[in-house]
């Protein structure tokens, strides 16, 4: 940590360091997409392969695992600031400014400060408020510097232990981010396992069932088989857990991992191009994606051309993304806890209600002989953002009626 500039934060407009990296692929994205609009090619789906163990790495990967890391950045960040945010409201300007050397620390403790820069008692109680562990010292040291501050004139309790500004600790981010990615990648498979996609059938999937009679196929993600609706299930359940076991807002971490979801996807669906899949009905835009026969469902086995599904829906995250990053940053004292994510389940329902109008791989609903033509994530997403809605509305007028 900088020092002072935890501390307040800064009135002049900077630049997150994160923005540069969302630019750049941006424009990377950009570059690519050009570059198969010309010429019709689309670069292999194999990113590395490793001779020794035979073993393949995907494009579709790394942009999944690059989106999730770009997200739990942009999270941790605002997550920090919230944390200054609610530091300076606690901690007067004068404690904060209150010299270090006010302490009377051993001076080998006094020297490790030194070292990290904390000048200043709100340099010390920042960090020390967000994790102690993270302050540099010994488990003894802790100790000591722990009894040193509660016996030290104008310094509440409440600022030593059980610190307010502790549930933003950024974190819980990375520590959060294992749980979540485990139970959401469960729940995004068990999802598609219930509704496998039409084009399952060229693996020998055409029914739940099959996935039980060929078990290797439950495990075996290379044909993809992902499903977003049991993602956000499952990572809430994850999310749930942690936050429980940390003692920390499950719905106003919530409202923050939304930020990062909807960026993630922004990138993460480049892994359908490089996999030649989430493609819509065939088209003749210029912008249409060019699909090779491996690739193509068999009934447009002469098409080629298509509607790059999976570019519209990430361009919607990023509309999504940058309408829940502004209102976080400039007006989250408005919202109420939980309404950021209920936006962006309504956000991410009419975009996928949208986008099912030009999917060609959706699995419709069934009930018995009966086929419908709407597809299961259709209905999910419209009851999804009804309910979200719903409940926005309600505890809005609840609100006003007190």
């Amino acid at each position: 940590m900088t020092k002072k500039s935890t501390l307040v934060l800064q009135k002049r407009p900077q630049i997150a360091p994160y923005w540069y990296v969302i630019i750049f692929l941006l424009l990377v994205t950009g570059a690519i997409y050009i570059y198969h609009l010309v010429t019709g090619n689309t670069p292999s789906r194999v990113a590395i392969h490793i001779e020794a163990l035979d073993f393949d790495i995907f494009w579709y990967g790394i942009w999944i695992v690059g989106g999730i890391a770009l997200g739990s950045w942009v999270v941790a960040s605002l997550a920090k600031e919230r944390g200054i945010k609610l530091f300076n409201k606690s901690v007067p300007f004068k404690v904060r400014q209150r010299p270090l050397t006010s302490l009377e620390l051993p001076q080998e403790i006094g020297q490790t400060f030194k070292e990290q820069n904390y000048e200043t008692l709100g340099d010390l109680l920042l960090p020390w408020g967000f994790d102690r562990r993270g302050v540099g010292l010994k488990k003894d040291d802790i100790a000591v510097v722990e009894d040193v501050l509660k016996s030290s004139q104008n310094i509440k309790p409440e600022w030593v232990e059980d610190v307010p500004w502790r549930i933003w600790n950024p974190d819980n981010v990375w520590n959060g981010i294992v749980w979540c990615l485990i139970f959401g990648v469960i729940g995004a498979r068990l999802y598609h396992v219930l509704t496998p996609s039409p084009s399952m059938a060229a693996v020998g999937i055409n029914s739940p069932l099959d996935y039980f009679r060929n078990p290797y196929q439950l495990i075996n993600f290379r044909n993809g088989g992902l499903g977003i609706y049991g993602a956000l299930a499952g990572g809430a359940l994850g999310l749930f857990i942690y936050t429980r076991r940390a003692r920390i807002p499950m719905m106003g971490w919530a409202d923050l991992a939304v930020v990062g979801l909807a960026l993630g996807q922004v990138f993460g669906r480049w892994g359908n191009y490089f996999n030649q899949e989430l493609y819509g009905n065939p088209s003749d835009l210029p912008w249409a994606v060019h699909i090779d026969s491996a690739f193509r469902l068999p009934e447009f086995s002469d098409v080629s051309r298509f509607h790059p599904a999976f570019l519209y829906e990430s361009l919607w995250s990023l509309l999504t993304f940058f309408v829940l990053y502004f209102l976080v940053k400039r007006y989250s004292d408005r919202f109420l806890t939980g309404e950021m994510t209920a936006l962006y389940l309504i956000f991410y329902a009419i975009g996928r209600t949208l986008l099912e109008q030009v999917r060609l791989d959706s699995r419709p609903v069934t009930i018995g002989t009966f086929e419908s033509s709407m597809a299961i994530a259709t209905l999910v997403s419209i009851v999804i953002a009804i309910v979200a809605a719903s409940l926005v509305i309600l505890r809005r007028v609840r609100r006003r009626k007190k």
